[in-house]
């Protein structure tokens, strides 16, 4: 992957990002903070709506509310939403299902092949679908 290409946040990268969290791998971090110096760190809508769902099931604990947790995170320069387009949600439900049923990773591997972006994650199925696929990906 070279510093230029622009990335896409898996919804549980950008938390640990966000939280400082030192679980991610160094490369990904560096990747990271080269893309926001470009401008091109995206993360889509998709992940607030799961970062919300998990806060709601109590499967993730923020250090404050969903919504100021979503405001701060983009008062960080150099993080920018991705669209969700038609064509995004279309794709999404057209991907094999050798890939898994969750729509969110679906919309987020529909994101990242359509806008040309660089996929960071750590999702298991993610990364073996990506092997089989023109999916390109940072390890996080």
């Amino acid at each position: 992957m070279s510093d230029a290409s622009p990335l896409l946040l898996d919804t549980h990268v950008w938390v640990r990002y966000i939280n400082g969290s030192p679980s991610l791998k160094p490369a990904a971090i560096r990747a990271i903070e080269s893309a926001r110096r470009t401008g091109a760190a995206y993360v889509s809508v998709i992940s607030i709506w799961e970062i919300a769902l998990l806060v709601r099931k109590q499967r993730l604990d923020l250090p404050i509310g969903v919504e100021r947790w979503v405001q701060r995170a983009f008062e960080l320069p150099g993080i920018q939403l991705a669209p969700l387009t038609p064509q995004i949600a279309i794709a999404s439900v057209q991907l094999p299902d050798t890939l898994n049923k969750d729509p969110s990773d679906r919309i987020l591997v529909a994101t990242a092949r359509i806008q040309g972006f660089t996929l960071v994650t750590r999702d298991k199925d993610i990364i073996r679908f990506a092997k089989k696929s023109n999916l390109s990906l940072q390890l996080a």
